[in-house]
């Protein structure tokens, strides 16, 4: 077989490279420490780092939200003790202003702190989160949750909604809880609002007495209101019944007869009593035509709404028995409308409570999860440092013989006979 000078030359170029070629890439792995330096290395094992890397970004990206959903739910938990705080001190101000023997210097006094506290708890209800969000608006968190109307009663303009987040594949969790079912939705005591028109008569806030009666009229929890106005047809402008009582006329906007007459029946202190579609009410003051008072279902009542009412009835008291009896149905009803507001906080901070065992739990497993993916990433990419050290120094050999029996062969020559 005949092989000429180039031939020779080229072959033996091209061992040379070959093995230097092994060798650098030998010396490479031992550098980076990684058996694969291209998918070409292994293409099965590449492509399953590829998904493993894919992994762990999205592990990444849940841990992320992890972070930020615990955050906000911190926040949530630590804005709500302090609203238990409050609704507690309120509480204790509700009892003390029960107490018969403070005059009405003290009263007013209690009634200073309860606006601070209103103030204080108002704000607390417009809390914002680390990211500059509002914790009570649902998914309106851009903008204050709660407002205070130039008649001082206070709107929910946020919404129903809740936030979540994505903390795994198939998992979500709340991070946040709307203002109108935690502060505004509360259960009112006596399911009723009453209001005056008349500056010289008052009515009580009413209470329940044929739950039957009342539901019918009142169905399913409806906004009916009927408005009270004394008839002028006597000659002192008061209707009397046969009986000689004070009838008191009215007219629903929801129909039936315009004009129903109920009976008021004079108490020992003065004041008028009747019942109304199952609600008991009492009328105290100067009665006359054109005195107008409404009752309007109300199921819920915010805490807001409460609390100024408990103020209200705390400035404006005095000492007389219709004073007395008033201020202490505001009492009864503030009392057990604070509870059903703290009964309500505490059950959302259980629930986020619970939210937060989700997220330590989900932590706890993208943990184990991130630990297997990395061992798994090391049996497939991680170098055998002892495998590749003694194949770096067979291959160092290898490209040494490769030399010297190129620098041998390229000497050889015919002519070197001739001479």
């Amino acid at each position: 077989m005949r092989i000429s000078t180039i031939q020779a030359f080229n072959n033996g170029v091209q061992g040379m490279q070959n093995n230097y070629s092994n060798v650098t890439r030998t010396q490479e792995q031992i550098s980076s420490g990684k058996r694969i330096m291209t998918p070409a290395d292994d293409p099965v094992g590449s492509v399953r780092l590829l998904q493993l890397d894919q992994q762990a970004g999205k592990l990444e990206q849940y841990k992320g939200n992890l972070t930020a959903a615990n955050n906000s739910l911190m926040q949530e938990e630590a804005t709500l003790n302090s609203v238990n705080n409050i609704l507690q001190r309120v509480r204790e101000i509700t009892l003390e202003a029960g107490n018969g023997a403070l005059d009405q210097g003290g009263r007013e006094a209690l009634a200073q702190e309860l606006a601070e506290r209103e103030k204080e708890l108002f704000g607390l209800m417009n809390s914002k989160n680390a990211r500059g969000e509002y914790l009570f608006g649902g998914y309106k968190s851009d903008e204050p949750p709660f407002v205070k109307e130039a008649d001082g009663s206070y709107n929910y303009k946020g919404d129903e909604g809740q936030r979540f987040v994505q903390i795994a594949g198939s998992k979500s969790v709340a991070i946040n809880d709307n203002g109108k079912e935690l502060f505004v939705d509360i259960s009112n005591t006596n399911r009723v609002e009453t209001r005056s028109t008349s500056s010289t008569a008052r009515i009580s806030l009413g209470e329940i007495n044929d739950e039957a009666l009342f539901n019918e009229h009142f169905a399913n929890g409806g906004s009916e209101t009927l408005s009270f106005v004394l008839d002028d047809s006597a000659e002192d402008g008061l209707s009397r019944d046969a009986e000689g009582r004070l009838q008191l006329h009215f007219g629903s906007e929801s129909g039936g007869d315009p004009r129903p007459a109920y009976a008021l029946t004079t108490n020992e202190d003065g004041s008028y009593s009747t019942s109304i579609h199952g609600l008991s009410i009492t009328i105290d003051g100067d009665l006359s035509t054109g005195s107008s008072f409404s009752i309007e279902n109300k199921e819920k009542r915010g805490i807001l709404d409460t609390i100024s009412l408990l103020r209200t009835s705390l400035e404006n008291g005095g000492d007389s028995t219709d004073d007395k009896r008033i201020r202490s149905e505001a009492l009864s009803v503030s009392l057990q409308n604070l509870d059903n507001a703290m009964n309500k906080v505490l059950g959302v901070q259980t629930s986020i409570g619970a939210r937060m065992n989700v997220i330590e739990s989900t932590q706890n497993e993208h943990a184990e999860a991130e630990l297997i993916n990395t061992t798994v990433k090391s049996g497939i990419e991680d170098l055998d440092y002892a495998e590749a050290l003694s194949r770096l120094s067979l291959e160092s050999v290898v490209l040494q013989a490769a030399q010297q029996s190129f620098v041998k062969i390229s000497g050889m020559s015919l002519f070197n006979l001739l001479r």
